[in-house]
């Protein structure tokens, strides 16, 4: 079992930068791929961006690309997205997420989520 707790969420003017954390229990969680997830109102949750086991693949969405990057630290259970040049389309409650394979081909733990808000 991982749990996964996510922190960092805020509000932030467009142009920001937020990091967010996400921590995980457990003594396994290198051996998950790690992925952020993002739900914005009335859609549907998509995925932001992955990260292998030991970090060295990631994938990020097109939207993102560029300005989003995401790294984990095994020593401390903890993957991060780091988000910079926000703007309001970003807004959403974002999830972090980890599987045994890879979070594009399906998600074994959720956490609760952390919401973003950019403004204009």
């Amino acid at each position: 079992q991982v749990q996964l707790v996510e922190s960092g969420g805020g509000l932030v003017q467009a142009g920001g930068s937020l990091r967010l954390s996400c921590a995980a229990s457990g003594r396994t969680f290198s051996s998950y791929a790690m992925g952020w997830f993002r739900q914005a109102p009335g859609k549907e949750r998509e995925l932001v961006s992955d990260i292998g086991w030991n970090g060295g693949s990631t994938y990020y969405t097109d939207s993102v690309k560029g300005r989003f990057t995401i790294s984990r630290d095994n020593a401390k259970n903890t993957v991060y997205l780091q988000m910079n040049s926000l703007k309001p389309e970003d807004t959403a409650v974002y999830y972090c997420a980890a599987s045994i394979t890879r979070t594009y081909y399906g998600v074994n733990y959720w956490g609760e989520g952390t919401l973003v808000t950019v403004s204009s």
